[in-house]
């Protein structure tokens, strides 16, 4: 039940970031649609996260403490470029458009994940 809760608030999210970061969008034809695809979307970021962030915080160890963790930032705008890519791969309606877009979404995805974390608790 916690992962259906956790996936529900990275798909929320994303919706945040796609209504608030220009360059970041789902075109879906209807609401339906649109939430299926945050949802599915949420789900691959998901896996992205899981697999991906390890190896890459143990490989780039010596950036994260040279950066005081600042270098997170840029590996999460990254992973959420890898997830656009893989969406578009699997032919989701989700685009991330460039760098920056990822950069600010990512950083608006970790800090609404963390909220709704906060209010719905463990």
């Amino acid at each position: 039940m916690r992962i259906i809760i956790k996936i529900l608030a990275v798909a929320a999210a994303l919706w945040a970031a796609t209504q608030l970061v220009e360059g970041i969008t789902v075109s879906a034809a209807s609401t339906t649609n649109r939430i299926g695809v945050l949802i599915a979307v949420a789900l691959v970021f998901g896996i992205v996260n899981a697999v991906l962030k390890p190896i890459i915080k143990v490989l780039g160890c010596a950036f994260y403490v040279l950066t005081l963790g600042l270098f997170a930032l840029v590996v999460n705008a990254g992973l959420l470029l890898l997830t656009s890519w893989i969406a578009a791969q699997l032919h989701l309606p989700f685009h991330v458009d460039g760098f920056w877009a990822a950069f600010w979404g990512a950083i608006l995805v970790g800090l609404v994940s963390w909220l709704l974390d906060l209010v719905l608790g463990d």
